[in-house]
């Protein structure tokens, strides 16, 4: 059933667009080197079968690359999940502190100067700190905007909002990767990160209309009537917002310390870090337990468990081998069809965001680990399917397989796990777990960037031919398969953790 929109304005309607800038230019960074790799590191000057055409018989515009290895186009390549981790741990102290929308614009200044060096740079020294620079700004907005639109959007609606930021996830990587298609010749490839300058500054100058989250302005700066004003505006001045001010606890106009809320432990935490890419604070009451840390929870009995989980999980959505795909399909994928790679890519992305929104009921309807389960199988078997089409140059079963691929991913692997990193623990551990879900996830996003070109070569050398790299990640997804199988468990329907995991029988 579609959710009631009543509440939702125009006003805020600019307000989400606003911020999911952010985590658009987090997918727009992290395909931008797949469409022009080859142009960039010398081996080609294009990659478009139209460029190519258009350009017969005219003159050769000069070469602009920068001549590198498979080792240094990883490294590049990899450094954007080393920024994305260490701002995705600073940002929810940082949030918590200075605020949601001055968090927001100091993610769009690194944008702002990462893609401008990007745009720049001659040598891999200079793309590497660039790329460190977009990825510090990409973690950091994977954190504070699924929080801030679960604080503006109406309660009843938080879900649907939430799933926002998965898409417009998907809208950058199309983004780019369309852009790329058009621009990965000459020296026009430089556009695709001067492109990213043009959307961090369209973010930068976007929040300036963009109010404090109501909730932390209540909540921790203690001004009640201003963040009634804010609500008042975001909901439509017709809309009763009463129930929701009494929510923030600032009924009798004073607000709860945020510290007390949040770093009620003395080990190392990230609070806010619960938000995730796709999840939503909890709306209902807070626990009066006391918040675990970082490393409380993997000593405590009944949370370690869930950060097995978790992190299996996690893991396991990298390691089957989705970002082999999102990063480096157009350099893979060359001659794979009488089309150009780049042309296909296009098309993964589509199916990509295309089966993101489709799918988004399905965890609800059928579950959470078996949207997992369907989902690790689908990519297993296109993985196989894709390993015997690449080595018996069967080119449309490969094409075909390909695109599966990326489907069954959008259908479990890519939005379940951020969700079920919060269904597994109790309100007092949802923050530690969700930084170490976002650890996690980051860590095993680097060994793809970094190691599958190394890999992916090093196979082709040593065994002839390609393909071989996928054989392998058919044999991680059945390994993972059995993990979930056996060590996580089902959320849907379950009122808490302790359902969850048994602890407490159901009396309705």
């Amino acid at each position: 059933m579609a959710p009631a929109l009543g509440n939702v304005t125009p006003y805020l309607m600019v307000l989400v667009v606003v911020a999911t800038l952010g985590p658009l230019q987090f997918g727009y960074h992290l395909a931008e080197l797949n469409a022009p790799q080859d142009v960039i590191t010398c081996e080609k000057k294009s990659v478009s079968t139209l460029d190519k055409l258009m350009s017969y018989g005219s003159k050769t515009s000069p070469v602009d690359c920068i001549p590198m290895g498979p080792a240094s186009f990883a490294a590049i390549s990899a450094i954007f999940t080393i920024g994305g981790l260490t701002g995705a741990l600073a940002a929810g102290p940082f949030t918590s502190c200075q605020g949601r929308r001055v968090s927001m614009q100091m993610t769009a200044a690194f944008y702002l100067l990462g893609s401008a060096i990007e745009t720049f740079a001659k040598s891999v020294p200079v793309m590497v700190i660039a790329r460190f620079l977009t990825g510090i700004g990409a973690g950091a907005s994977t954190v504070i905007v699924p929080l801030y639109i679960s604080e503006v959007a109406p309660p009843g609606n938080r879900g649907f909002f939430g799933a926002f930021t998965q898409i417009s996830i998907n809208v950058g990587i199309l983004f780019t990767q369309t852009l790329g298609y058009f621009t990965s010749h000459g020296s026009a490839w430089r556009w695709i990160f001067g492109t990213g300058v043009i959307i961090a500054l369209a973010q930068f100058l976007g929040l300036v209309i963009v109010p404090e989250s109501p909730s932390w302005t209540a909540n921790v700066k203690g001004d009640v009537a201003h963040a009634r004003r804010a609500l008042q505006r975001i909901r439509g001045k017709h809309s009763n917002i009463d129930e929701e001010v009494e929510a923030w606890g600032a009924g009798d106009g004073r607000a709860p310390s945020e510290r007390e809320r949040l770093l009620a432990s003395n080990d190392l935490e990230s609070p806010e870090t619960g938000s995730g890419l796709l999840s939503s604070s909890p709306g209902g009451p807070r626990s009066q337990r006391a918040h675990l840390g970082f490393v409380q929870v993997v000593r405590d009995p009944h949370c370690r468990p869930a950060i097995i989980a978790v992190v299996g999980i996690m893991f396991a959505q990298q390691l089957c081998g989705i970002n082999s795909i999102i990063m480096y399909s157009v350099s893979l994928l060359k001659d794979l069809l009488p089309t150009s790679s780049a042309l296909l890519t296009i098309i993964i992305s589509i199916i990509n965001l295309g089966t993101t929104i489709a799918a988004s009921p399905l965890p609800d309807r059928l579950g959470r680990k078996t949207c997992l389960l369907g989902s690790i199988i689908g990519q297993g078997s296109s993985s196989l399917a894709l390993a015997l089409a690449i080595r018996f140059d069967l080119k449309i079963l490969s094409a075909i397989a390909v695109l599966l691929f990326v489907a069954f991913f959008a259908m479990g692997l890519g939005p379940v796990p951020f969700i079920m990193a919060s269904e597994l623990v109790g309100p007092e551990a949802v923050g530690a777990t969700q930084s170490w879900a976002l650890g996690a996830n980051y860590i095993a996003t680097f060994l793809v960037a970094y190691l599958f070109p190394i890999v992916n070569e090093a196979l082709n050398n040593a065994l002839g031919g390609a393909g071989w790299v996928y054989f392998i990640f058919a044999g991680f997804a059945l390994l993972w398969a059995i993990f979930i199988t056996r060590s996580v468990p089902e959320t849907k329907g379950r009122r808490d953790a302790d359902e969850v995991w048994g602890r407490a029988r159901r009396t309705d």
